[in-house]
């Protein structure tokens, strides 16, 4: 059954957005962790992507600054959905090319909220954000795969 990034929005809800993704160590050994993710229009070129953010210190942001794929995995009972694809860094350490530094906080806020999340207090979200040198991780899904409907 053919898989669109519509199943996958519609699948993330079901389990409060929760993916394991994998990345690449420098030894070529894959290293997984848990995230909350979800899609979200690039807020550059408006194109979906599948975001997630990763605290400033965390080894998951070397790996993808050193090899920049990634594989997500969201699983709901017997039932799972994976995306993979090219991953880009936007954060305090990480810069684009046409995202305004200045858009950081709005785009951590949209990966949020991508990923199921809402909050009460989002000038307090952003300091927290801020203080943790949180990055947004986008990845430009160019595989979907799974089983979304056991």
């Amino acid at each position: 059954m053919p898989v669109d990034l519509a199943d996958l929005s519609r699948f993330i809800g079901l389990d409060h957005g929760l993916a394991v993704v994998s990345v690449v160590r420098p030894d070529g050994s894959v290293a997984s962790s848990l995230v909350n993710a979800g899609v979200l229009d690039h807020p550059v070129d408006g194109r979906p992507v599948i975001g997630f953010v990763a605290a400033g210190g965390a080894r998951k942001l070397d790996h993808l600054r050193r090899d920049p794929r990634a594989t997500l995995v969201w699983r709901a009972g017997w039932r799972w959905l994976g995306a993979s694809g090219a991953a880009e860094l936007a954060g305090p350490d990480d810069a684009w090319a046409g995202l305004d530094p200045a858009s950081g906080p709005a785009l951590l806020r949209a990966v949020f909220v991508g990923a199921g999340g809402t909050h009460e207090d989002w000038d307090e979200f952003d300091q927290v954000m801020a203080d943790e040198r949180r990055t947004a991780v986008l990845v430009h899904p160019d595989r979907l795969f799974g089983n979304p409907a056991v």
